[in-house]
């Protein structure tokens, strides 16, 4: 039974929260906590740290859009109505909070109350008994000046912001911020798989050819090749706001390069007419090639995001639509086409600096390795096994990541940790991130399996902490 007396209990994260050594506890304090943060991958909205948007409370900026809470208050019995629905602001928080005691072991039970004690400073646990408390005194604090969008991200030392952005996008929002003088760089990335996924719905494809024509300036698309042309028309105006980097998250990588097929199913998207599953795949192949090529020959990284098995849940994707939790981990085979599609650039020199996200825990290894055989000594860490995405962004996914990085490759040139979030409250993740790798690596101290050699020890943490992503992007 719950008391008074457990429901204003102190918050569980000391200084030393996950440090479980000294060696830990030094290269954590000494070394990872300053270091500023890169965002090289995330979904922050644009629009709202060009207008430095103020939230009028908590729920605003920390329920709407956050399909992680939803998932979880679902399965703690709470109605839809309090997470999508029409419930008011306090209602969704206080059925929320009802829920933070159940995420126990839960990644959401750690990131709840990092974020209410690094931005609010609040130091007790949420339940139903502080919820109306802490929900006072959290959205008071956001309406004042120093807690509007830009100010939270200077509070967390950001220094540069890659969003996620369609090549239709405007991009108007990017040029506001870079005009107003923002200390931190908030910058495109490339992100054109409509134009490649839409293929299997001719009328969604014909109404994006459309948009995209418009953006573009090149004229109507009525062709393969005035689509790449459209293309390569928004990569070099992405590259011209500052983009680095181009992002696909797909089920699966596509490496059947027939081009004549991928002809033959444009022709038939044009029509109207849906393209067999072969020419449609080639299409997605022949154009997932065409755009890696566009990003060597600017120098930028490529990110596959893999494996991820999207709106199970047909009935709520009707009522609701994507991206509001009903996605899952997928389990397609990955390395036959990714060696293919990887091969295929590294033949001809134009494979670009690459990082390779998975989904599924068991592909780690897989991946790990895979990045191995494309390293040329060009680049150091040229081919990156990514942080652990989605799913498995809480402790277990993070160090299982680690130690598969560390056995198949260099975990020293790990460019490290994103938010990969849509919250502007997101980025303790880093710090819970740095925490990790320094306990991993505190431990290996203890254990007698690495020397104690702390200055090396934490050169190394400060490169994955922020110094590799920094040389590796060119920011």
């Amino acid at each position: 039974m719950e008391t008074i007396s457990t429901a204003v209990q102190k918050t569980f994260i000391s200084e030393d929260f996950l440090l479980r050594s000294e060696t830990a506890r030094i290269l954590y304090h000494d070394y990872a906590k300053e270091m500023p943060i890169i965002d090289y991958h995330c979904h922050l909205p644009p629009d709202q740290i060009a207008e430095d948007k103020q939230f009028e409370n908590l729920t605003q900026i920390w329920l709407y859009g956050d399909h992680y809470k939803w998932r979880a208050m679902r399965a703690n019995g709470i109605n839809e109505r309090y997470c999508t629905g029409d419930a008011s602001d306090w209602e969704k928080f206080e059925q929320w909070a009802a829920t933070v005691p159940y995420t126990m072991r839960n990644p959401l039970y750690h990131w709840t109350h990092l974020e209410l004690l690094r931005y609010f400073n609040i130091d007790i646990l949420l339940n139903k008994h502080t919820a109306r408390e802490i929900y006072e005194e959290c959205s008071a604090k956001l309406r004042q000046p120093d807690y509007s969008v830009k100010s939270l991200l200077n509070r967390m030392n950001v220094k540069v912001i890659c969003t996620t952005d369609d090549p239709t996008d405007s991009l108007n929002y990017h040029s506001a911020i870079s005009d107003s003088g923002f200390d931190i760089r908030v910058l495109p990335t490339f992100r054109p798989d409509k134009a490649m996924l839409l293929i299997d719905s001719p009328d969604d494809f014909k109404q994006y050819l459309a948009k995209l024509s418009q953006a573009s300036g090149v004229g109507e698309i009525t062709s393969y090749e005035a689509l790449l042309a459209a293309l390569q028309n928004r990569h070099d105006f992405f590259a011209s706001m500052g983009g680095r980097l181009s992002d696909h998250g797909l089920e699966h990588i596509y490496a059947e390069f027939d081009e004549n097929a991928a002809r033959e199913a444009f022709a038939a998207a044009l029509r109207g007419e849906r393209a067999s599953a072969s020419q449609a795949l080639a299409f997605k192949s022949v154009l997932l090639y065409d755009m890696a090529k566009m990003d060597h020959a600017k120098g930028w990284t490529q990110q596959f995001h893999l494996g991820a098995l999207r709106n199970n849940n047909e009935r709520m994707l009707r009522e609701l639509g994507p991206d509001t939790g009903w996605d899952s981990i997928g389990d397609y085979s990955q390395a036959q086409a990714l060696s293919k599609f990887l091969n295929k650039l590294d033949s001809t020199d134009q494979l670009a600096k690459t990082i390779l996200y998975n989904l599924n825990p068991a592909d780690n290894e897989v991946l790990a390795t895979m990045t191995g055989n494309y390293n040329d000594g060009t680049v150091a860490g040229k081919m990156q096994f990514g942080s652990g995405w989605w799913f498995l962004d809480q402790k277990d996914g993070m160090e299982r990541q680690m130690n598969a990085l560390s056995n198949m490759g260099l975990l020293s040139r790990f460019v490290g940790m994103l938010t990969d979030s849509r919250s502007f409250l997101s980025y303790p993740r880093h710090e819970y991130f740095r925490r990790i790798l320094c306990n991993l690596i505190g431990q290996d101290v203890e254990n007698g399996e690495l020397p104690n050699d702390i200055q090396w020890l934490g050169k190394m943490v400060e490169g994955i902490s922020y110094n590799n992503a920094n040389k590796y992007f060119g920011f």
